[in-house]
């Protein structure tokens, strides 16, 4: 993905450009876990300082991208703050430069979009296979959120390349959830977390093993969840990916789930290709299953102390 120098220019340049002061103290090697659970990092942000983030650990999504979402990602919108990385979606517009009006292509028919966003992904620089990947964020939960940390496979496209999503917070149906009533809609209204995978099924789609926890869950333990960082994390051998939050086992899926229906395919969770690997996303996405977009909530931040992949 090309690199665009520009971001942090016009970022410093623009005086509508605002930035939240995190309430963490700022990471030093020395806090560090270097090895855990007989693993060892080989891999690391830790968003030290304040700057644009690390070009050479991380790239940048550029402009509508997937799911008709609403934001227009741009990289002026990721920025690390006394050693906290924060992806800010605004509610400005933003001209389509794509843009025609006779299209059928929605990133093309779209003359204007209403919000930005940031995507950062370590596809260009870095990518595992196996291993423990650690995140530690807070996540914004205003309707119209969707903060997610997934990887994806950096060979064959999707979902034949296979997806990891660590963690999504979006909305969904009441229906979708078992909750039944007059006053029941269709609109995507009940808060959830989920931790998935994904992968070429047998139909030649997308299959997927999901789990949704409804944000209640958490919120009834502490209602103060909202306000405080919390740590995911994803234990992946050749047998297993485990998902968990806080030390909370959400999902476990067995790779051989995503064993291939033909010969020509192959599983993007277990499998000795050569240079085949998993890449990091974090984004902020805002509308489609994030919901009906509260406008008041905006700028909507989401933060993330951390980032560390250990291997054996």
């Amino acid at each position: 993905m090309r690199k665009q120098l520009w971001g942090l220019a016009l970022l410093l340049a623009s005086p509508t450009l605002t930035w939240a002061q995190n309430d963490t103290d700022t990471n030093t090697e020395e806090s560090i876990d270097t090895s855990t659970d007989g693993l060892t990092l080989v891999w690391h942000d830790e968003f030290d300082g304040t700057g644009a983030p690390d070009s050479t650990r991380w790239t940048f999504e550029h402009g509508f991208v997937r799911n008709h979402e609403l934001q227009w990602y741009q990289p002026q919108n990721a920025r690390v703050i006394d050693g906290v990385l924060q992806i800010v979606g605004r509610k400005e517009r933003v001209m389509n430069p794509n843009y025609k009006q006779v299209s059928s292509n929605w990133k093309k028919n779209r003359a204007t979009a209403e919000y930005t966003s940031a995507c950062l992904e370590s596809r260009e620089r870095f990518s595992f296979r196996y291993g423990r990947l650690e995140v530690k964020a807070r996540i914004p939960v205003s309707p119209g959120a969707w903060p997610a940390i997934w990887t994806l496979g950096n060979r064959g496209g999707w979902p034949a390349c296979g997806e990891i999503d660590m963690m999504e917070f979006y909305r969904v149906p009441p229906s979708t959830m078992g909750i039944h009533h007059d006053q029941a809609s269709d609109e995507r209204s009940v808060p959830i977390i989920l931790a998935n995978a994904c992968w070429r099924g047998e139909n030649g789609r997308d299959a997927w093993n999901t789990k949704r926890i409804p944000f209640t869950h958490f919120t009834q333990r502490d209602a103060d969840w909202a306000s405080k960082f919390h740590v995911w994390r994803m234990d992946w051998t050749p047998e297993h990916i485990a998902l968990y939050l806080d030390d909370e086992l959400l999902n476990e899926i067995p790779t051989s789930q995503a064993e291939p229906a033909t010969e020509r395919g192959f599983n993007p969770f277990r499998n000795d290709i050569e240079g085949f690997g998993h890449y990091i996303l974090l984004n902020l996405a805002i509308g489609s299953s994030g919901g009906r977009v509260d406008d008041s909530a905006f700028p909507m931040v989401y933060e993330v102390d951390y980032v560390r992949v250990y291997k054996n």
